[in-house]
């Protein structure tokens, strides 16, 4: 039985978590909420209802639904103006590339909203049409629950448990881990490999052109 492949996208496929970094901090300051941004990024890979939330306990605010809608819709339209910097991340086009054209299936299953996946995923010329794309709308429960990937593999036809889940948070090897899939880790989101193995992943790269480089020792092939 062929193995799958569920990635994550930001800080896993394009170069974007500090661009969210600044749009959450420009968010919550918008709101008069001070946070460091080092606390900001560390949660960076959860649903954005949920972020909004833990960081309002953070800083003592008034949880309440209007006070998340305006920092989520701030974070959106501040993000929006940062776009123009985001970039595909290292080999992220050709990892793609290479396990369509071994017949290995694929999906992409992130925290983001669907304006923000689809902009990024131009970046990827990606044909949107022919690619399985799953955002955190479809599902009730956002990482670091797997309800995401647990849906990617079903659509895909593949038990979870074949299911490599990449992502470059803790939160996306937690919600790997919490379904029994096999969670790699990229350190190209800013989190350190010791840190994405204590969570459980089971193998750590650079960015997607090192877990391309090592691709083989996966196992992914049919028998």
């Amino acid at each position: 039985m062929k193995s799958a492949f569920i990635f994550d996208l930001d800080g896993t496929l394009i170069d974007s978590v500090y661009q969210h970094v600044i749009a959450w901090s420009e968010a919550l300051d918008s709101e008069g909420l001070n946070l460091p941004v080092s606390r900001i990024h560390r949660k960076i890979g959860m649903s954005s209802e949920l972020f909004a939330k833990q960081l309002l306990r953070e800083v003592g605010g008034h949880i309440d639904t209007d006070r998340v809608k305006r920092i989520k819709k701030r974070q959106g339209e501040a993000f929006d103006r940062l776009n123009g910097q985001i970039q595909p991340l290292p080999g992220a086009r050709e990892l793609l590339g290479a396990l369509t054209a071994a017949d290995i299936p694929w999906a992409i299953a992130t925290s983001g909203s669907p304006e923000a996946t689809a902009s990024n995923l131009e970046k990827l010329s990606l044909d949107t049409s022919k690619t399985l794309v799953l955002t955190g709308d479809e599902v009730e429960h956002g990482k670091p629950e797997p309800d995401l990937f647990l849906k990617a593999a079903e659509r895909l036809g593949v038990p979870i448990e074949r299911a490599y889940i990449v992502g470059d948070s803790i939160w996306d090897v937690l919600g790997a881990r919490r379904c029994h899939a096999l969670g790699l880790g990229l350190t190209s989101g800013g989190v350190g490999e010791e840190e994405l193995r204590g969570a459980g992943a089971i193998r750590v790269y650079e960015d997607p052109a090192d877990l391309l480089d090592h691709l083989d020792e996966l196992a992914t092939h049919p028998k």
